[in-house]
């Protein structure tokens, strides 16, 4: 009896021991996600606009080559698509934590103003932030995420918004102009409840003029395919991920999914079969087939899309090209299926609509120039000063609430109109607020790059504030009045030698890419 006593409390205590240790091993788990910085949320944005590429084949008489590529619209930019990813990234998330902005685009607006800097106004991010721009390069997103990752490791900021975003141009006829996309992708850099540790990284530069564009170039340029694919791609993908992968020990067996920057449709696969990767099982898709080659944004949306997909201990491998490579070796954490709001990669692939023509496409990125007419010129005039006097109602899309009555009204108004209260308001975002048509017109006759202009008034939920704005990435024929709208930041007008950014409603897009509600 005393013997079977004994080994009954051995047992237990071999028990107790067990599970203190499952304990203190989850405990240390979740100590080292919190503590390792990684990726705390993720975004991104694809134009509603889809073109097929028989399109643009059969407008030169040349082949297609399968497939669709995203289009902005004509009031998109590189700006406008990095608000949208970034929005679509911090739904959910406190604003007033963000310590910074890194921008990365090789088609930025402004060659001498910081884009960051407007991107950050539009989101409404604290005005004492770190923001900065990072171009000239296609792997500026990259670029900018191991930056951010270096300021959070100091302690510079908290957490550091990362987004990249591009339109490029291809030259008519030529090849590139049905392999491009439009798109931007967007995360979130922290050391809190992060979804992704980012656990390595090598960088590897290479001067090479294989792709480039200069400051008097609109289109992209580029030397012999196979010499700029073989010589530069694919060598340097190869060295930079081969590398990364010996000096961590990992072996291609350990990689869940592998997030590579692709010029075309089989470069990423060459690359993956020469490391042992299987192209069919731990690629992520490249999108090019249905999105396009996205430059600076197109290895951080495949990053995102990867992450929509992982699970818990999950290996991600990361890599962008572009006068040399970066590869980054990241690990999902137990928080990277945790609930989320946004579109995300899967959400804005659903959501589409057919562009209609070749000719369209030309219009919406300036190759077919169009007389403007007499009365759409008053749109030219602009100021600096006016604009920024009036920043927090243009570019963050701020009302004032009164502080007497409740009521809201945009933009920002010294005296209530309800109850006539003067000074006594308080400033309110409605930027993000559920919205509806209260009334419309459809104005054919008011010229423009997509007539007819759909022009009118939505109404916010927040205080019933109504908004007097353009309707854009609509269907004329499927407005109605109380159809549910969203507000999207866009490209106004050219004026006082300036871009002009304002906000328009859009109908809230579906899987179908036809207006719910």
């Amino acid at each position: 009896m005393g013997p079977q006593v004994c080994l009954d409390s051995v047992s237990r205590l071999a028990r107790l021991v067990g599970v203190m240790a499952t304990v203190a091993t989850r405990t240390s788990k979740r100590t080292k996600e919190a503590q390792t910085t990684g990726i705390v949320a993720a975004g991104a944005y694809i134009p509603l606009f889809r073109l097929p590429r028989s399109a643009i084949a059969q407008a030169w008489g040349a082949r297609s080559l399968g497939g669709e590529r995203s289009v902005a619209n004509y009031d998109e930019d590189s700006v406008t698509m990095a608000v949208e990813a970034a929005r679509d990234c911090l739904n959910g998330v406190d604003r007033s934590t963000i310590g910074g902005l890194y921008f990365a685009s090789t088609t930025a607006p402004y060659h001498e103003k910081g884009c960051a800097t407007l991107i950050a106004a539009a989101l409404d991010l604290p005005s004492d932030i770190l923001t900065a721009d990072f171009a000239h390069s296609l792997r500026s997103g990259t670029n900018a995420l191991l930056a951010a990752m270096a300021a959070v490791d100091s302690g510079q900021a908290k957490q550091i918004l990362v987004v990249a975003a591009d339109s490029r141009l291809g030259y008519p006829k030529s090849t590139n102009e049905q392999l491009f996309g439009d798109a931007a992708a967007a995360v979130l850099i922290g050391k809190d409840k992060v979804r992704a540790t980012i656990d390595a990284f090598v960088t590897h530069a290479d001067e090479i003029h294989d792709v480039w564009r200069r400051d008097t170039d609109s289109f992209v340029r580029s030397w012999e395919d196979r010499w700029v694919i073989e010589q530069g791609y694919t060598a340097n993908m190869r060295e930079t991920i081969g590398t990364l992968m010996r000096r961590e020990g990992v072996e291609a067996k350990d990689i869940a999914r592998a997030a590579l920057y692709s010029p075309n449709p089989r470069g990423g696969q060459a690359v993956a079969r020469a490391l042992g990767l299987d192209p069919n099982t731990q690629l992520q898709d490249s999108l090019i087939g249905s999105v396009g080659s996205c430059g600076a944004a197109q290895a951080l949306l495949l990053l995102v899309a990867a992450l929509e997909e992982a699970k818990a201990g999950d290996r991600l491998l990361v890599a962008s090209y572009g006068d040399g490579a970066d590869a980054l070796l990241l690990s999902a954490t137990t928080q990277v299926r945790r609930g989320r709001k946004g579109r995300g990669v899967n959400g804005h692939l659903a959501s589409k609509r057919t562009l209609s023509t070749y000719e369209k496409y030309a219009t919406f990125r300036g190759l077919i120039p169009l007389q403007p007419e007499p009365r759409l010129r008053v749109f030219e005039y602009s100021g600096a000063t006016i604009t920024w006097r009036l920043r927090n109602s243009i570019l963050k899309l701020h009302g004032s609430r009164c502080n007497k009555c409740g009521t809201t009204i945009f933009p920002i108004q010294r005296i209530c109109y309800h109850c006539r209260a003067k000074d006594d308001y308080t400033e309110v975002s409605l930027a993000d607020q559920p919205a509806k048509v209260f009334t419309f017109s459809l104005d054919n006759l008011a010229g423009g790059l997509d007539p007819p202009v759909v022009k009118g008034v939505v109404e916010s939920e927040e205080g019933q504030a109504r908004i007097d704005c353009l309707m854009t990435d609509c269907d004329p024929d499927e407005m109605r009045v109380d159809l549910p709208m969203e507000m999207t930041f866009r490209r106004m007008h050219e004026g006082a030698d300036m871009h002009n950014y304002y906000w328009k409603a859009r109908p809230v897009r579906s899987a179908n890419g036809a207006s719910s509600g």
